[in-house]
């Protein structure tokens, strides 16, 4: 990560302010507008974006559904905050994949 400040605190550089920005002006009113969060959880490094996502989710009480690939590990605590968690190889080819999606949003959705 650069930052345009030359600061020792990336919390305190620019890019760090613009990307907060960014968040609070986009991400935020996504979710507050949203009914459900449908995340698909990403293998391998930790991905900050999903953490974000998944960290305003849980503070604006949303309900949350997981997509993951079969036999993939899943920290305990975000296994507990998650309402469903569906599995799939791959959501493009998986015919099984949006009927599964959709019933469990109605599920945990009110009309």
């Amino acid at each position: 990560m650069s930052t345009d400040d030359n600061t020792d605190d990336p919390f305190q550089s620019d890019w760090w302010h613009q990307y907060a920005e960014h968040a609070m002006t986009e991400l935020v009113p996504k979710l507050q507008d949203s009914s459900v969060t449908v995340s698909i959880v990403p293998r391998g490094e930790t991905d900050i974006k999903f953490a974000l996502e998944t960290g305003m989710s849980i503070m604006l009480d949303k309900p949350i559904i997981l997509v993951v690939t079969p036999g993939a590990q899943i920290p305990d605590k975000l296994r507990r905050v998650a309402d469903r968690i569906i599995e799939s190889e791959n959501i493009f080819e998986d015919s099984t994949f949006a009927p599964r999606l959709q019933r469990a949003i109605a599920e945990i959705v009110p009309e």
